[in-house]
């Protein structure tokens, strides 16, 4: 009876630790802060690849710094330099051909618990725009896209951030999608 009866106590502690661990935002990446992609405004869904100009562009976007613990300390060894981003492209029709994903370098400070806002971020460029699938769609091409025979081209965009924390911990924020018509 006298185990039964310590044990009791110990068992109440291990319980109550266990609970107070399900209240706190646990993520299994690097760091004391999570970097999020947190708005967006001016976001392209359908371009015309005869008149862009080259270049395709979020008009607004908002980046947010926000520390795993909420209830604990921070400083600014938390703020994120941002590093890069990536924009990968997925068909969303019956196509299989991709622009090469693209990588650029990119500057800014993302403070702990706060934000930092990109204006014109460049997602696809005149590149991309000037090599198969997209440049099928291009007046002196044919204006067809050779794989499915369509005039339209429906691509997935997956934007990411990279950066890392003053104090030197590998950030990258959650993935955000969207589609983006293609027409000539």
């Amino acid at each position: 009876m006298r185990k039964t009866v310590r044990l009791l106590p110990l068992s109440l502690l291990v319980f109550a630790v266990v609970l107070a661990g399900c209240n706190s935002r646990t993520d299994k990446a690097e760091g004391s802060v999570i970097l999020s992609i947190s708005s967006f405004d001016g976001l392209p869904i359908q371009v015309n690849v005869n008149g862009s100009g080259g270049l395709v562009q979020v008009g607004e976007l908002t980046l947010s710094s926000i520390a795993k613990d909420p209830n604990g300390l921070t400083s600014n060894l938390q703020d994120i330099e941002l590093q890069s981003y990536e924009v990968i492209y997925t068909r969303a029709d019956t196509g299989t051909r991709v622009p090469p994903k693209r990588v650029n370098g990119i500057f800014g400070i993302v403070p702990v618990n706060g934000n930092d806002t990109i204006d014109n971020l460049d997602i696809l460029g005149a590149d991309q725009l000037a090599n198969p699938p997209l440049s099928d769609l291009l007046f002196q091409n044919g204006g067809i896209d050779s794989e499915t025979g369509s005039t339209i081209i429906q691509l997935n965009v997956n934007l990411r951030f990279f950066g890392r924390t003053l104090s030197g911990d590998q950030i990258s924020s959650n993935t955000v999608s969207w589609l983006i018509e293609f027409v000539q």
